[in-house]
This record gives C-alpha cells, structure tokens and sequence, in this order.
C-alpha cells in the first residue's frame, strides 16, 4: 500500500479543513515546495494536492503552485479540485503531474471522464467523496442522490482503475477512516482503491493495509504528529 502525504492549496497557502467545511481553514504548514520536499526526505514517492479553491470555482486557481512542485520536487503528484474538463486535465497531465483526479465532473458528465481515460489510462483517477453514502459535489458543498457504491461501479464501468474514496464526516477528524463504506466498494469493484478520510495512527495504516487497498492518503495526521509519516511508508514497504 502506499502512502500519499496531503497537501491542500487554499489562496496559495498549505492549509486542512475539518469535513470539508472552509470556515475551519487552517494553515499546516509554511511553503508547499519545502512540505513536499520534507515528505520525500521521509521516504515518501508519491504527493496527494487539493486545489481547494480550484473546487469550488471550478477551474484551476493555484496551478502555478502544482506545477513547481511536480517539478521541483522529484515526486509523483496526484492532484484534484476543480478539474471538470479534458482540457484542464491536460493541461496539468503535460506539466509533469502523475494523476488528475476527477471529482464532480465525473457524476455531470461520465463521457468526458471516459474521454479521458482512453487518453491518459492510469492517469485519471475518479475521487468519490460521500456524505451518509451519497456523493458529494462541487467542493462538498452539495450532494447528490447517487449512492457511493453505485458511484464506483459506473466509473469501473468506464475503465477508470483508481478510485479515491472520501467519507466526507471523518475527513480531518483524526477519528479513523470508514473501513465498513471502504469495505464495502472494495468488494464491488475491481479498481485500485485509495483511502482517504480520518486516518489518525498506525493502526488505521494497519487496518488498512491488511483491507488490501492500493493507498491511503495520509494529511491532518501528519501535521498533528499522531502519524509518524516515515514509520507508515516503511510498515508499507
């Protein structure tokens, strides 16, 4: 399994929210760069980025930050938040990027994710983030009426191989991630499955590894110091 240390851009700024709400920003840490660089220096080989803002507008906002550290940085970088068309996909995709992750734009429109894949392969990611097992849209601030497990099948369906899972409730709580909903859309599908969401201690690494997941995106748990980042990339392997 591996482990991806979290970095969320809001106005440039490497902050974390608590259940996606943005009147809980706090900032974690001083330059994105020199966290990214420190995350490597501990063993880590790939980086997990949120455009926050690039969310809830719907179009890149901190690109320039995510560039500089694909570039710099020597890491792989998967990066999500407001990317809802081919376009912008590519455009992160030629810049050194590893993975673009879907999040709303898979739900209003499934055949430019599809697009996608046949484009890029592995390189698209789909990022399904529920709130009581309904996917959640544009920066979490709505929901839909689609089912998570629902969610995965459908984007299976079109060839996606990564899913990100979110349960939107546990996200920057520190309360341990839901290995029942985790559980549950890795027995639906066959896609490498990300788990993202209330990670707090070696024992949700544990927990999660033994589920046979193919990573789980590590963030608040780092910053609080409750997660030694290197213990969990070397536990991993």
């Amino acid at each position: 399994m591996i482990i991806l240390p979290a970095i969320d851009i809001r106005q440039g700024q490497c902050v974390r929210l608590t259940k996606g709400d943005f009147n809980t920003v706090e900032k974690v840490a001083a330059d994105p760069l020199e966290t990214a660089l420190s995350f490597k220096e501990k063993g880590a080989q790939w980086l997990h980025m949120v455009d926050l803002d690039g969310a809830l507008e719907g179009r890149a906002v901190n690109a320039e930050v995510f560039t500089k550290v694909a570039k710099e940085s020597g890491l792989k970088v998967e990066l999500g938040g407001g990317i809802r068309t081919l376009e912008q996909a590519a455009f992160y995709l030629d810049r050194g990027l590893s993975r673009v992750i879907f999040g709303s734009a898979a739900l209003s429109n499934e055949a430019m994710v599809a697009e996608a894949v046949k484009e890029y392969g592995d390189k698209i990611a789909v990022g399904i983030d529920a709130r009581n097992g309904k996917v959640s849209v544009a920066g979490w601030v709505s929901d839909s009426e689609m089912d998570f497990v629902e969610m995965a099948k459908r984007m299976e369906g079109i060839g996606v191989r990564t899913l990100i899972f979110t349960d939107i409730s546990k996200d920057g709580t520190l309360s341990g991630p839901n290995l029942e909903q985790l559980g549950q859309i890795s027995e639906a599908v066959s896609c490498q499955i990300i788990a993202s969401g209330g990670i707090k201690e070696m024992k949700d690494i544990r927990a999660l590894a033994d589920m046979g997941l193919y990573g789980a995106i590590c963030g608040k748990s780092i910053y609080k110091g409750t997660l030694d980042l290197e213990e969990a990339i070397a536990y991993c392997g």
